[in-house]
């Protein structure tokens, strides 16, 4: 896994630009491989950090990053990978900022980090004022502002809801919040928003600046809830 962005961009190089092109993709690919490397790490580390943030770390948070970890079809090396990360994020003295600032890519995937360390908080049960400050802070690092952070909470909410959330007027106003628009947004409004974000979080997209592979499924729990969201609202206006 660590070699494969090395490899491709490699081969990609061959095949385009000869021996030069090859070094050059071999460079990027490496680059890459490394932005994986710390998204990985990192993500498993705040994930730890935001658990013990009000002090001490449940043992359904425990369980809550296992079931990510299965989620993600990690093998038994990278599940003990993260694990390792967990619980240095556990640290009285995480370096959150410093650690934050190295990863890269941000925009979508930035996003996404953080719509990962939601999962896990939210997946725990209820979410205490000194973790939502945790949280706040990831995000404010990350350049994810109040508005977004709100929109990605959306997200996870309607899919833990899952098929099971209803066509009442709340959960239409989450749909509205999924794509961040205003339920007085126009028809046209609402279809750029679902268009932008169907953009920025294509899985592949993310893939190819970073997202490491195994949480490729992240991506597209996001573009599933944000198709979702846009056929409820399509459906309720009547518009096509």
């Amino acid at each position: 896994m660590q070699w494969l962005g090395k490899g491709l961009g490699g081969l990609i190089g061959a095949v385009v630009g000869g021996p030069v092109g090859s070094l050059v993709g071999v460079i990027v690919g490496h680059r890459l491989d490394q932005i994986r490397r710390v998204f990985f790490e990192a993500t498993f580390e705040v994930m730890g950090h935001v658990a013990k943030a009000d002090g001490r770390v449940s043992e359904n948070e425990v369980q809550v990053a296992q079931r990510i970890m299965q989620a993600m079809r990690l093998t038994d090396e990278q599940v003990q990978d993260a694990i390792e990360h967990f619980t240095r994020g556990k640290r009285a003295n995480y370096p959150l900022k410093d650690r934050l600032s190295e990863l890269e890519g941000g925009g979508s995937l930035a996003r996404t980090f953080v719509q990962i360390q939601l999962q896990a908080a939210l997946g725990a049960g209820v979410v205490g004022p000194e973790k939502r400050e945790a949280l706040a802070r990831v995000a404010r690092a990350l350049g994810v502002g109040r508005a977004e952070l709100e929109q990605l909470e959306a997200i996870v909410r309607a899919f833990a809801a899952g098929d099971a959330q209803s066509t009442s007027a709340q959960s239409l106003d989450a749909a509205y919040q999924v794509l961040g628009v205003s339920a007085q947004a126009s028809d046209d409004g609402v279809k750029t928003a679902y268009r932008r974000l169907m953009n920025q979080h294509h899985p592949d997209k993310l893939v190819a600046r970073g997202l490491p592979v195994s949480m490729i499924g992240v991506a597209e729990q996001k573009t599933r809830e944000v198709r979702k969201a846009y056929e409820q609202i399509k459906t309720q206006r009547g518009f096509k």
